[in-house]
């Protein structure tokens, strides 16, 4: 825990890829999931929409006595309404995921929010270790299990990546009876997105790369391999559950190919 820090979780509606159904957001619920490890139930949870979506009682169900609910429509850009709430709160670290299940999904709502605030924006976080002094060490997920640790001043927004501890298991009845602050805002509509057709996006083929590694250790390097700035200390100890799954993935990679 993480006393006299003040934390802010924002939360969408997610979609479940198969069934379509709504249901709480993987990388916004293990968002949640961080602010209480840092500081319990006087974690703020924040979501731009409209306060009557079940959804939301997902969030709540995790041990939350409340939440915060920005009510405006869905052709309503919630970007300006964020911006305006977080300057009246005050947060030392604002919580998100890396991009949303549904709508836009572009996953550039941290960063315009960043820029808006002046606030630094650490990406795909997979861990806040400590807060003390104005400052915070971060853990940063790495391809194939490694992490970054890096320092970052207060206040920052940090986007939650799916290495981040798993999103505890929701209670139907506390999540019944957590209490929903509703708030009416001054809504700006997104007129640009009004004006987009949606349709259901279809899987397009991928060009192969030709890699010419010769072992399957590489081949696998190669393949799964991303560009990574510098700066910071990687940790490059993984955990026996990582390291089972990479030697299952070069047995099976052996397999294929041979």
């Amino acid at each position: 825990m993480q006393p006299n820090v003040n934390v802010v979780s924002l939360v969408s509606i997610g979609r479940h890829p198969q069934s379509g159904r709504s249901r709480r957001a993987e990388q916004d619920g293990r968002a949640v999931e961080l602010g209480l490890s840092l500081v319990g139930e006087a974690l703020t949870v924040v979501h731009v929409g409209k306060d009557q979506d079940p959804v939301l009682r997902q969030y709540a169900g995790m041990g939350l006595p409340s939440m915060t609910v920005l009510s405006q429509g869905k052709e309503c850009d919630a970007l300006p309404v964020l911006t305006s709430f977080l300057k009246a709160q005050l947060p030392s670290v604002v919580l998100t995921g890396v991009r949303s299940e549904s709508g836009e999904s572009s996953g550039m709502l941290p960063y315009l929010l960043a820029e808006a605030l002046g606030w630094p924006l650490v990406p795909r976080v997979a861990e806040i270790l400590h807060i003390k002094d104005g400052q915070a060490e971060v853990l940063l997920a790495l391809p194939r299990g490694q992490r970054r640790s890096v320092q970052v001043t207060l206040p920052f927004i940090a986007s939650v990546d799916n290495a981040a501890q798993e999103a505890r298991q929701t209670a139907f009845g506390p999540g019944l009876r957590a209490t929903l602050h509703v708030e009416t805002v001054d809504s700006v509509v997104d007129d640009a997105a009004i004006q987009w057709e949606m349709s259901a996006a279809k899987p397009r083929p991928k060009r192969l790369k030709v890699v010419k590694a010769k072992t399957a250790a590489d081949r696998m390097k190669a393949a799964t391999a991303k560009p990574v700035g510098g700066g910071g200390k990687i940790m490059k100890n993984e955990t026996p559950a990582e390291k089972a799954q990479a030697i299952f993935d070069l047995l099976l990679e052996e397999k294929v190919v041979r």
